[in-house]
């Protein structure tokens, strides 16, 4: 059995290395390092694919989170609400810009922000919602939009997890993630879906006032050289990593799909073994159906509900199979972002979520042989 990995990138590099490579040598002996042919390529080549109007390449995913904010004309003191359980990124910027970050707690199916505690958090000093389509699902968007929507919000998506997976609304209408909302920020860091060779990462919008405010702000606040209209950042994609992006990218869905069955397979192993909860899909379907799309399995993750959680990872790693436990502190427990604001009985979810999750090997070179001695090392270890 091949070694078995968390995300193989040299495995998924095998099937379009002679693309990058030549992209790579073209790049070098034209030497078109910032905002060449290939960046501009990529981001109209993104824009067709997530069929928004405006892409606006930036350096990396935290970025374009703080990049969204500021084209937004956010102001010191303004309320954003988001979830409590995810990467500190989302929160981070917000302290960032001096805007306060208000965490509320997830739902215990699909992790995603839950609306009602939204609802429950809102006041007038609130301007902004960032739902996190976590582990690679939209939040129920079409909730918090109708909460935004009636307090006159502003809703950034956070699709650093979720690219290439689609959003049916109640409507029926189906969206890309990061085309729904006012604005979207996503990394195209290594281990994405959507991955780059280093960092990268972008913002979606189909607002024309706004995307003109973020190509400013993404150059130093310039729209014509040496005149800064407004504050900006110096925050660009390179040749390099757009011409991985635009290897990749049709492909996307091709990677999307492999993780899909991966974790179909995952879900089929696993299925009623007691202390073990496998992913379920925002459209509440039984299981991972054939047809689904709304989930693309950034992460694989089970909750553990054994109370051996730790152990288990321990074990794993005894066996040489990686895990990841994605995230084994809320973020209202971060010593950067405690707060006497936040009361821990706010966050039963959460608080239960950080003892339970745990992330196995996805990617979009796993094989029947590992995945069935991943699953195998699993079931043994829980039912002893």
């Amino acid at each position: 059995m091949r070694k078995i990995q968390m995300v193989d990138l040299n495995g998924q590099y095998e099937a379009i290395k002679e693309r990058v490579n030549a992209s790579f040598t073209t790049i070098l002996e034209t030497s078109a390092f910032i905002n060449g042919p290939e960046v501009q390529s990529f981001q109209k080549e993104l824009e067709e694919y997530l069929d928004v109007k405006h892409v606006i390449p930036c350096a990396n995913g935290t970025d374009a989170l703080q990049i969204a904010m500021m084209g937004l004309g956010l102001q010191p003191g303004d309320e954003v609400i988001t979830a409590d359980f995810t990467f500190a990124a989302t929160v981070e910027v917000i302290a960032l810009l001096q805007l306060t970050p208000v965490l509320v707690d997830v739902l215990p199916d699909t992790f995603n922000i839950d609306p009602a505690a939204i609802e429950r958090a809102i006041t007038p000093k609130t301007k902004a919602i960032v739902p996190v389509h976590l582990f690679g699902q939209c939040a129920n968007m079409d909730v918090i939009l109708e909460i935004a929507e009636k307090h006159n919000l502003y809703v950034i998506e956070d699709n650093a997890q979720a690219i290439g997976a689609t959003y049916t609304s109640k409507s029926g209408a189906k969206q890309k993630a990061g085309g729904i909302g006012h604005v979207a920020a996503t990394s195209f860091f290594p281990s994405k879906n959507l991955g780059a060779y280093g960092d990268g990462g972008a913002i979606f919008t189909n607002d024309d006032a706004l995307a003109h405010t973020l190509r400013g702000v993404v150059n130093h606040g310039m729209y014509e050289r040496y005149h800064h209209d407004v504050v900006g950042v110096n925050s660009r994609l390179d040749s390099l990593q757009a011409a991985v992006l635009r290897a990749k990218l049709p492909l996307l869905d091709q990677y999307n799909a492999k993780r899909r069955d991966s974790a179909r397979k995952y879900s089929a192993a696993f299925k009623n073994e007691s202390g073990i909860v496998t992913p379920v899909t925002v459209n509440g379907c039984d299981g991972i159906c054939d047809t689904c799309d709304c989930h693309v399995f950034h992460q694989y993750t089970l909750k553990i509900t054994n109370g051996k959680r730790d152990e288990l990872v321990k074990h794993l790693a005894e066996k040489g199979i990686p895990c990841g436990v994605y995230y084994p502190i809320p973020l209202h427990k971060q010593k950067a972002y405690v707060d006497d604001r936040y009361n821990d009985a706010d966050f039963p979810v959460t608080n239960q979520l950080v003892k339970e999750v745990i992330s196995l090997p996805m990617h979009t070179e796993l094989d029947e042989e590992q995945i069935s001695f991943i699953t195998k090392t699993v079931i043994d270890f829980v039912k002893a």
